[in-house]
């Protein structure tokens, strides 16, 4: 069975890598039977350069790409379909993570719940000052009207006195 592959290539610290069609049981380091380019995994931009029509036609013949070239034939939109997992992660590790998981997302709902409850007391702080404001200026309010209630009853009495006073000498 043909497989589609990469193969090291390059220095030491410095990764390169060719994309074979070799047979399964074969070593990569081997004979291949084509060249269908080359990965350098160093360099974000045009670090991929590969033969589509060539590889499309080996897909078509029945070779089977590893799960890596896969994935970069995936993302590169030469191949359509899921990408595959490359890595497993053993049951004590997935627990681990699915306990972190669970802390993180219980102290992010700590978090969003203190916060919440900081708006609601800001909030009936915010309404406790207003309705503290709106109380003093009706009591500043009921002061003025009681300084001003003094004075009309002062004005009040001598006006009636004025009015006694000429009613008098016409009855007599």
């Amino acid at each position: 069975m043909l497989h589609i592959r990469f193969r090291r290539v390059g220095k030491k610290k410095q990764p390169m890598y060719r994309m074979i069609v070799c047979e399964k049981a074969k070593d990569p380091w081997g004979d291949y039977l084509e060249n269908l380019g080359t990965f350098n995994p160093r360099v974000e931009a045009d670090g991929v350069q590969l033969k589509e029509d060539r590889i499309k036609e080996w897909i078509s013949k029945g070779a089977q790409c590893s799960d890596t070239v896969w994935n970069l034939l995936v993302d590169k939109g030469i191949v359509k379909g899921d990408k595959r997992k490359t890595m497993e992660i053993s049951k004590r590790r997935a627990e681990k993570l699915t306990k972190s998981r669970a802390d993180k997302q219980a102290k992010d709902e700590a978090k969003q719940a203190a916060a919440e409850a900081k708006r609601i007391a800001d909030a009936e702080a915010k309404k406790a000052a207003e309705q503290a404001a709106k109380e003093a200026e009706e009591a500043e309010e009921a002061a003025k009207a009681e300084a001003e209630a003094p004075k009309a009853e002062e004005v009040a009495p001598e006006a009636p006195a004025e009015e006694a006073a000429p009613e008098a000498p016409a009855a007599e």
